[in-house]
C-alpha cells in the first residue's frame, strides 16, 4: 500500500512548541506563524483511528487551499501559503473554543437526534415530519463547543455568549461569515452537480480582527450529496449517494464501533484504506474539477520538511 503520513516530529527554526491534533500537526514558529501539516491520520467519532489512509492529507490540504484562495475576498482568512500539498502556512491566530456547523439539511447526528425524538439541536427548533436528508427550511447553525479530547458538546447561541466564551459582537461576526461561506459553497458546490449539506467553520482573532481558520469545505468538515438523483431517492426513503467522511461511520458503526468506551475499531484492512482513500480522491476532483496529482511518495517526511524550511526562510522566520 502507498505510503502514508501518520506522525511529525520536526525541529524548524524559531520552533516554540508543536500541537498533535486529531489529523493535523501544528508547529508555532516564533508566536507569529502556524506550519499546519495535514497528516494522514483519519479520525470518527472523535477517534483517531489506526491506521493512515493514503494521499488523505494532501486530499484534505488541497482542498482547504482552493476554498481559502476561493473564499478570501468575502472572509479575510489565516493562509499565508502552502508550500507542500500536504503543509498549509498561515498566521498565528487566537482560536475560539467554538465549532461553527453549519447544516442546509437534515442528515448524520442532527438526523440521529431527530429520529430519537429531539426537536430541537443547540436551540434551533425543528419542524415535525421531516425525513432524513431532506433540506430544512433555512440553514441552521448548531455549534459545538471545541473539545482538547473526547467528544465535541453541542452548545446554543445564548450558552456560548452567556458563559463568556466569545463576545456577542464577535459571536455575530462569526455567524455571519458562517451563513456567507456556506453560501458560497453551496453554490460552487452546485457548479459541479453537488449538494453541501452540512459542513463546520473555525474562527480565531488576528490583530482584533475575527479571521476563518484551519480547514475549510473538506470530506473531514463537510457532508456532500449528488445533485443528480437526489429528489428521487428522497421521495424512495433511500440512501442518498454522497461524498463525505459518513460513509467511514457509517463501516465503523455497522461493525460495533461508534467511540463508545470498549468499543473496538474494526480491522482497517489494506482493502478498506484504499477505498477510503479512493473516496477522498473522488471528492477533491468533483469538488475542485481538477485531476487528482498524488505528491512523490519517496520520503513524505524529508520533502515536506525541506518545502517548509523553504518557505519559511521566504519568509524571514
Amino acid at each position: 500500500m502507498q505510503q502514508t503520513l501518520t506522525s511529525t516530529d520536526f525541529q524548524l527554526p524559531e520552533q516554540r512548541s508543536v500541537y498533535h491534533g486529531k489529523v493535523r500537526d501544528v508547529y508555532d514558529i516564533n508566536d507569529d506563524t502556524l506550519v499546519m501539516v495535514a497528516t494522514d491520520r483519519i479520525s470518527a467519532f472523535d477517534v483517531v483511528l489506526p491506521k493512515g489512509i493514503p494521499f488523505k492529507g494532501q486530499v484534505l490540504n488541497q482542498i482547504a487551499a482552493y476554498f481559502l484562495d476561493a473564499t478570501a475576498a468575502e472572509v479575510p482568512n489565516w493562509k499565508i501559503a502552502t508550500p507542500d500539498p500536504m503543509v498549509t502556512v498561515g498566521r498565528r491566530c487566537e482560536g475560539y473554543r467554538v465549532e461553527m456547523i453549519i447544516r442546509g439539511y437534515l442528515a448524520g447526528s442532527a438526523w440521529r437526534d431527530y429520529a430519537a425524538g429531539a426537536r430541537s439541536i443547540c436551540g434551533v427548533p425543528l419542524p415535525e415530519g421531516l425525513k432524513e436528508n431532506q433540506r430544512l427550511p433555512h440553514p441552521i447553525i448548531t455549534p459545538t463547543t471545541k473539545a482538547e479530547a473526547g467528544h465535541d458538546l453541542n452548545i446554543s447561541r445564548e450558552e456560548i455568549i452567556a458563559q463568556g466564551i466569545v463576545p456577542a459582537d464577535e459571536y455575530a461576526v462569526m455567524e455571519d461569515y458562517t451563513r456567507r461561506l456556506f453560501e458560497i459553497g453551496t453554490r460552487m458546490a452546485a457548479e459541479k452537480g453537488l449538494i453541501l449539506v452540512d459542513t463546520k467553520y473555525e474562527f480565531g482573532k488576528y490583530n482584533g480582527q475575527v479571521v476563518l481558520i484551519d480547514e475549510i469545505h473538506t470530506p473531514d468538515s463537510s457532508r456532500y450529496f449528488y445533485a443528480d438523483g437526489y429528489a428521487e431517492r428522497l421521495a424512495a426513503n433511500q440512501p442518498q449517494r454522497q461524498l463525505s467522511k459518513e460513509f467511514v461511520r457509517q463501516w465503523l458503526m455497522e461493525n460495533g464501533f461508534m467511540g463508545r468506551p470498549g468499543d473496538v475499531v474494526p480491522e482497517m484492512t489494506d482493502e478498506i484504506c484504499t477505498s477510503i482513500s479512493n473516496r477522498y480522491i473522488e471528492l477533491y476532483e468533483h469538488i475542485t474539477g481538477n485531476k487528482f496529482v498524488p505528491a512523490t511518495a519517496d520520503n513524505l517526511e524529508r520533502r515536506i520538511k525541506n518545502n517548509i524550511l523553504d518557505c519559511l526562510s521566504t519568509l524571514g522566520c
